[in-house]
């Protein structure tokens, strides 16, 4: 069984390289998208198993993407992917309902740990 992430990022460059990074494990289906607004909407209509997002982006921020998503009655699990240190937004992702976070990197091991903290959340 394959596990549906949706993949919200506002840098291309950085959703096609996550995105390759995933599809490299046999258990992950990954759509990606650019705009939170967009993302929101596909988020409500569609049957993805999980959220990935970036925490800063225009329009809506990670969090706010996920407030949203809650205050609309979905509980589909939230995980921050971010360049940001955990303990500067992990006051506000518990608030807005994030179910975890995983720090952007260097290297490639960030995949893998975020690859890992999908299948946790499921």
């Amino acid at each position: 069984m394959s596990i549906d992430v949706l993949l919200v990022d506002e840098d291309r460059d950085v959703l096609e390289i996550v995105e390759a990074f995933l599809e490299q494990e046999d258990d992950l289906e990954v759509t990606s998208e650019i705009d939170p607004e967009t993302a929101l909407e596909m988020a409500l209509t569609g049957s993805y198993d999980v959220v990935v997002s970036d925490y800063k982006m225009p329009q809506l921020d990670g969090l706010e993407l996920c407030a949203a998503l809650r205050d609309k009655g979905q509980s589909l699990p939230f995980l921050l992917f971010s360049a940001r240190e955990p303990d500067t937004v992990e006051e506000a992702a518990d608030d807005a309902g994030v179910t975890g976070f995983v720090q952007k990197g260097t290297g490639t091991e960030q995949y893998s740990v975020l690859a890992e903290k999908i299948r946790a959340a499921i």
